[in-house]
């Protein structure tokens, strides 16, 4: 394991009743990204929901962060892309990146099932599949041709450009623009299938939460296959540089007696099967609750960590900061080192040259 973060699912209480609010939760957030940064941890990634109280629109957090520390990296797990304009997200996300100087993992897909009947119909888009897959990977395909560098777009007549700045039918291309940012770019998948998409489009693999084989296996297992699937269908494809992978557990490391309190009973001994409403089901990863020594051991029998390069660390946002900076440090100083993790002090785990 080469890098540790958390990932937040940015749950926040509508008008503040029985949790935080969302002001409080965004800055929460950020300020928990911030002494996660004096820790040496490597990522703060956020989840991204529409129509639900949780983070929706990721730039502004992720811009703050970036912005008030030196060396973390800022990303999402996952911008759903049936509500994105794939244009806008390229400035964006090459505006993030330069700002950052490239501390950016951004995690995108087709994302999980929304409150909303196709949603993204009052975002003004159409799909013609019902979960929205086209319209899904189209964008995706314009996203990444934008940040590629394509012209996406014609200069006007020369009369009609203010500034005249191109030959009319020029090719133009959206700015800013990152050479590095396609590096990262994370594809977050759920299926052996998509992995294998993500491979030969190039971007790195987030494995999910959760995945749609569950054929008994433990959600460990299954990811370890899909991320040697992916390797496979990457070398194959003849990429020149080699990509990261990210893998997400709840993880609590109890070194107190008020970690016992908070999260002992919310340890559990396998993972779960269910449903995300879409017909088939899914695999729900466990919990971890224990002493280092005991999480320790059982990490290093989860074959997806020991495969991966990222481990985030799903934190209950709703606790506030202290308690979620203290899970991360717990994680730091006595479990991650057994796993191969030193503390960051360099910047982001980028992809190299193969």
């Amino acid at each position: 394991m080469k890098a540790f973060g958390f990932l937040s699912f940015g749950h926040f209480a509508i008008g503040g009743r029985g949790g935080p609010g969302a002001a409080q939760v965004l800055k929460d957030g950020l300020a928990i990204a911030q002494e996660a940064d004096a820790i040496g941890v490597n990522n703060a990634s956020f989840r991204v929901h529409h129509f639900a109280p949780q983070g929706a629109s990721p730039m502004p957090l992720l811009g703050a962060i970036a912005g008030s520390t030196k060396r973390i990296e800022v990303g999402t797990g996952v911008i759903d892309m049936r509500y994105e304009n794939p244009l806008q997200l390229a400035e964006e996300a090459a505006a993030l990146d330069l700002l950052s100087d490239g501390r950016v993992a951004l995690g995108v897909s087709r994302g999980s099932p929304e409150p909303a009947e196709r949603g993204w119909e009052a975002f003004g888009y159409r799909a013609q599949a019902d979960n929205g897959a086209d319209l899904a990977r189209a964008k995706f395909e314009e996203f990444m041709a934008a940040i590629d560098g394509h012209g996406m777009a014609r200069a006007a007549a020369a009369e009609k450009q203010y500034p005249r700045m191109y030959q009319p039918g020029a090719a133009l291309s959206v700015f800013p623009h990152s050479q590095r940012l396609r590096r990262n770019i994370f594809w977050g998948s759920g299926t052996n299938s998509s992995a294998v998409q993500a491979a030969r489009d190039g971007v790195n693999l987030m494995s999910s939460t959760l995945v749609s084989e569950a054929d008994g296996r433990t959600l460990g297992e299954v990811q370890a296959e899909q991320i040697e699937i992916y390797r496979t269908a990457w070398r194959e494809a003849g990429h020149e540089w080699t990509p990261r992978v990210s893998v997400s557990r709840s993880i609590f490391p109890i070194v107190s007696e008020r970690d016992r309190q908070l999260f002992a009973a919310s340890a559990t001994d396998r993972d779960q099967i269910g449903s995300l409403g879409e017909g088939a089901n899914v695999t729900f990863g466990r919990s971890y609750a224990a002493e280092p020594d005991v999480l320790i051991e059982q990490l290093r029998q989860d074959p997806a960590i020991a495969a991966a390069d990222t481990l985030l660390l799903t934190i209950p946002n709703q606790l506030g900061v202290e308690i979620n900076v203290s899970i991360l440090r717990n994680f730091a100083e006595h479990v991650a080192p057994a796993l191969g993790w030193q503390p960051n002090t360099a910047g982001p785990v980028t992809g190299v040259a193969a």
